[in-house]
């Protein structure tokens, strides 16, 4: 989506922003001229962030230090959608996954799961559309995953929640658009990232091949929102896994269906 040149300020607000995908959302947008609001846990790297970005392409840098698992960081981050200036763009970008699976997991961990990968996409959504709608101006990104698609790792459920991802973000789309808002759900498959090493998932066996850069999937992202789409799977590889995953036989899809972190064997399920 480009700077629109008539308009003084575009400015983007980027949860899970110090890190991965939204580093990339991060660096992308400064560079193409966006104000920034970046969200995340860690007080410190933010301020970072904020540092290298106000030396790189001198502007300030608005940060929300806030948890997005909790209600007191979703409704700080409300806030600034909605009483603060105007934000053009959100990018639903922080989320988790477990390392464990379903059998060996706690309701106290699948729950922060549903929080932040759920729960605060959906409030966060919200908010920024009420006032994106009534300006007739705006666009959402709720990054979701190539494995909300189907259930290629058993046990898992951060590819039940991904599911619920795109699948509200393609809803809300169709609400939207009538307003001239965009909603699209960003669909990566692998990408090198903090994503894995920080939930202590051993990715070692994943062929390099499968592997994208999270540059790339920015780039690609925004190619796709201005052509308006609602679903973006980055990668042409991905496009042919997604495929596969929509219209293959249920039954097919389960026999193959492994989990290659291989953290949980068949006597222990």
């Amino acid at each position: 989506m480009p700077l629109d040149p008539t308009t003084a300020e575009r400015r983007a607000l980027i949860t899970g922003a110090t890190a991965g995908i939204g580093a990339a959302f991060t660096r992308r947008l400064a560079a193409d001229g966006w104000q920034l609001v970046l969200v995340a846990r860690d007080a410190a790297r933010l301020t970072e962030m904020a540092g290298e970005l106000g030396s790189t392409y001198g502007r300030e840098v608005e940060t929300i230090p806030a948890d997005l698992s909790t209600d007191d960081g979703c409704a700080v981050v409300e806030q600034r959608l909605t009483d603060g200036s105007p934000v053009h763009l959100l990018v639903n970008n922080a989320g988790i996954s477990l390392n464990k699976p379903f059998l060996r997991s706690t309701a106290e961990d699948e729950a922060r799961l549903l929080r932040l990968n759920v729960h605060a996409v959906m409030r966060l959504t919200l908010a920024a559309l009420r006032p994106m709608t009534e300006r007739r101006d705006g666009a959402v990104i709720n990054v979701s995953s190539v494995a909300g698609f189907g259930t290629a790792m058993p046990g898992s459920t951060y590819s039940a929640s991904k599911a619920w991802v795109t699948n509200f973000s393609e809803s809300v789309g169709l609400s939207a658009r009538p307003f001239g808002v965009r909603v699209m759900a960003l669909c990566p498959g692998y990408t090198r990232t903090e994503f894995h090493q920080r939930a202590g998932i051993n990715m070692s066996k994943t062929p390099e091949w499968l592997w994208l850069r999270a540059e790339d999937v920015v780039d690609e992202a925004l190619r796709d929102l201005g052509k308006g789409k609602m679903v973006s799977v980055p990668a042409w590889k991905y496009k042919v896994v997604v495929a596969g995953m929509r219209h293959a036989p249920r039954r097919l899809l389960q026999a193959v269906a492994r989990d290659t972190r291989g953290r949980i064997g068949r006597d222990e399920r």
